[in-house]
């Protein structure tokens, strides 16, 4: 008896977690597009060797047009 009752909690936990990985991810927040951006600028601006007060510029100009 204690077979079946581990079997079926089994089978329902397998079951939960596959309706939630099936669900829709939600869409990325505007907080991650903007670090990816950073992110992005950034490696751009340190393959330049881009520093001091003209990174910074670059960094604006850069978030900028990528918005």
């Amino acid at each position: 008896m204690k077979k079946h009752y581990s079997l079926i909690a089994l089978s329902l936990a397998l079951f939960a977690g596959s309706a939630l990985a099936a669900g829709d991810a939600a869409p990325a927040s505007p907080r991650g597009k903007q670090q990816t951006k950073l992110g992005t600028c950034s490696k751009e601006a340190k393959a330049k060797a881009i520093k001091g007060a003209e990174r910074r510029q670059f960094m604006s100009t850069c978030m900028k047009a990528k918005a």
